[in-house]
């Protein structure tokens, strides 16, 4: 089957990030993919200059435009941005495969969500099937100081996974040799390792492991589901520099395994 996969989650008009890397991902990863916008953000390889996020209301609608006609197998959640858009969310959201990136802190620190939909962001978590969180997100999830080992990452991450929740522990985010992801869930631990990648095109890696992930799941057991994605995801960095985009931290190649249709 061709998995149908929803994005919601924000824009990037470069292509690197948010929904526009989630459909690149989605097709690579073999699924359709569809999207719901919640915010339109100014941004570029060199850094966010706007956001705007438009009425709570228009979002339920593309929401329910979607799955009162798609029959959606998994949806993916990025950035969500306010209280009122979790909300509008959490209340849609059907019993389907749902994997979410917790857009709430940047890599370098950044606050990306205001702490007053921390909360709300929170009782999504309980909603979701898997939930991606960088090093900084995890510290907010679990209310630590954030971990500066990948053993430290997964007791972290064993506080907030649950019978219906695992969570993805990305060693990406850490420093050392390896920068692969950890399966953590209550009845065990998978860590699928990956080599790291000396390169400065990582813009939009979250987003592209959560919708890959998304899609893949809905065939595959995790253990494969996350061995195929880390290994994906790994190509798509070390292609990323064949792109020439922009002139900050660039994109990562979504299609690289498939970049000559004519071959």
């Amino acid at each position: 089957m061709i998995p149908r996969v929803l994005s919601v989650a924000g824009t990037d008009p470069t292509g690197g990030a948010g929904i526009h890397a989630d459909l690149k991902s989605i097709a690579a990863a073999g699924g359709y993919g569809m999207a719901a916008v919640t915010s339109l953000v100014a941004q570029n390889t060199c850094g966010v200059r706007s956001v705007h996020t438009p009425p709570p209301a228009f979002l339920r609608e593309q929401l329910d435009a979607v799955s009162d006609d798609v029959e959606v197998d998994a949806v993916k959640i990025g950035m969500l941005g306010d209280v009122a858009t979790v909300e509008t969310v959490a209340d849609w959201l059907p019993d389907v495969l749902t994997v979410l990136d917790p857009v709430m802190v940047a890599t370098s620190g950044d606050r990306l969500l205001p702490r007053d939909a921390e909360e709300a962001l929170r009782g999504l978590v309980a909603q979701a099937g898997v939930v991606t969180p960088n090093i900084p997100e995890l510290a907010v999830l679990t209310g630590l100081e954030p971990a500066t080992t990948l053993t430290g990452a997964v007791e972290q991450a064993r506080r907030i996974a649950s019978p219906t929740t695992a969570v993805v522990v990305k060693a990406g985010h850490l420093s050392g040799p390896d920068a692969g992801n950890v399966w953590v869930h209550p009845d065990g631990v998978h860590h699928v390792p990956s080599p790291r990648v000396d390169t400065t095109t990582t813009h939009g890696t979250g987003c592209s492991l959560s919708s890959a992930l998304a899609t893949r799941l809905v065939t595959d057991a995790p253990r494969e589901a996350l061995a195929w994605v880390t290994r994906w995801l790994h190509g798509a960095i070390v292609h990323g520099a064949d792109l020439h985009v922009g002139r900050g931290h660039g994109p990562v190649h979504h299609g690289w395994a498939t970049s000559d249709p004519w071959s």
